[in-house]
């Protein structure tokens, strides 16, 4: 009786450990990658950053249209001998003043320098959002290799264990008579063969975890089935549109086209004269004010050909600048072509792939059945597994070339976003922090708003 009041004790520990295990963590989705990514990406983090400077330097190209307002106190002292005997005398002095001086009039110069400073900024942030669309793409290769790796020593692992019984079978057929030394050393040969591809494609394996860690922020756990491919554009001509509209590389293109064409007006309104006022008020020992207030005109007459340099030089960029833009749609476009190509050559890889293992493992199974019956020799079984097995590993690339293939020409129609992809995530506001400071704010509440929006970002 007690011995079965232990034994049912045992068993309601036993039950109640495994209510208190842990359950199972679910498989790591492809979705599940591309948040990692997103939020841990030390190169988003970089340039997020670089687009906050960009962003400051629309709130100091608007404190240029500002006045200056400055303070400045002095004290001096100085001591005076004579040559006729009298004694020396000391001299001090304090003084105290207050200046403001503005830009009244300089021919659109500073507003200019406003206007390319928010071109820089918006041609900043097609860089940002090119950047992020491609540690996604990184995500999903990291991803894809992983499970390819994976795929390729599951393979290879079949393979030690078919050829090490291939071997055996080869040994006691030997033992038997029925086959000679050379069949032996083919199959250890095989065998051996088989293990070093297995070594290597554990070696790879590791690499693609470390690549994997690299782009998404940690080792990969178990991988989830590859999702249903992404919606695609019908005809080719259809990605070739969105992506010569929407690609960030075209559209930075296009906002340095505009900051090219600002930089000629800025150049030639360089030569034209500058209105400046100023006022001031100082206060001297003893009680002595002062008060002043000015204006001046100036103007540039000669520089030596420098001016006229400028804007030849700024000429020459925006040439540049639009050839550049015209390359970047030549490039796209030809980039989206290409996807568009490689996509239809993996479908087509896959299929006859699939074919050639059917036929392989038919062609496998009836050679070694051959064998047994001493119509085939041991390398002919041999040289049928090899066959088979390389079918099913470029199966495994093509199929995983494919699943690239397809973001690959999301990307290059300027898709592989967040938003595009429909991840669920709070993303990176690039207006929020230039919202912020665009009218160069100092503290008070415009910088309490700013100190909320570097925090809701992240920054401290």
């Amino acid at each position: 009786m007690t011995q079965r009041l232990l034994n049912g004790l045992r068993i309601a520990a036993l039950a109640g450990l495994g209510m208190l295990a842990p359950a199972m963590l679910p498989a790591e989705t492809l979705s599940d990658a591309l948040v990692s990514a997103y939020r841990t990406s030390n190169l988003l983090e970089q340039n997020r950053a670089t687009l906050r400077a960009a962003d400051e330097d629309v709130a100091q190209a608007v404190a240029a249209l500002r006045p200056v307002l400055q303070w400045s106190a002095g004290y001096n002292y100085s001591r005076s001998d004579t040559t006729t005997g009298s004694s020396a005398r000391d001299l001090q002095t304090a003084s105290a003043q207050l200046a403001a001086s503005m830009t009244l009039f300089d021919f659109g110069r500073n507003r200019l320098s406003l206007d390319i400073t928010k071109e820089t900024v918006l041609s900043t942030r097609e860089a940002l959002r090119g950047i992020e669309q491609n540690v996604l793409l990184s995500a999903i290769q990291a991803y894809t290799q992983v499970r390819s790796a994976a795929e390729q020593v599951s393979i290879n692992e079949n393979s030690v264990r078919v050829y090490g019984e291939e071997l055996k079978a080869t040994r006691d057929r030997f033992e038997a008579g029925e086959v000679t030394r050379t069949d032996v050393s083919q199959a250890e040969a095989a065998e051996a063969s088989a293990r070093a591809s297995l070594a290597a494609a554990r070696g790879n394996y590791q690499i693609a975890r470390e690549a994997y860690r690299a782009t998404v922020g940690h080792y990969p756990g178990d991988l989830a089935a590859l999702p249903k491919p992404p919606q695609l554009p019908k005809t080719l001509e259809l990605a070739r549109g969105t992506a010569e509209r929407n690609n960030p590389s075209v559209k930075q293109a296009q906002h340095n086209v505009t900051i090219a064409e600002l930089s000629v007006q800025a150049a030639a309104a360089q030569r034209l004269p500058q209105i400046s006022g100023s006022a001031g008020f100082g206060n001297s020992e003893g009680g002595r004010q002062t008060t002043s207030a000015g204006i001046s005109l100036s103007q540039t007459i000669y520089s030596g050909g420098q001016l006229s340099s400028l804007h030849r030089q700024s000429i020459a960029n925006r040439e540049r600048a639009r050839a550049a833009l015209r390359q970047a749609v030549v490039e796209i476009s030809n980039t989206t072509a290409q996807a568009w190509a490689m996509i239809d050559v993996y479908r087509a890889q896959i299929q006859a792939y699939a074919e050639q293992i059917a036929a392989a493992e038919v062609a496998y199974q009836g050679v070694r059945e051959e064998a047994s019956l001493g119509s085939r020799t041991t390398l002919d079984v041999l040289d049928s597994e090899q066959t088979l097995l390389d079918a099913r590993a470029s199966r495994i690339n093509a199929e995983a070339d494919l699943q690239v293939g397809y973001y690959q020409l999301l990307l290059a129609m300027g898709l592989l976003t967040v938003e595009d992809l429909k991840l669920g995530i709070p993303t990176y506001d690039p207006a929020a922090y230039y919202n912020a400071v665009r009218n160069a704010p100092g503290t008070s509440v415009q910088g309490k708003s700013l100190d909320r929006v570097l925090k809701a970002i992240g920054k401290p």
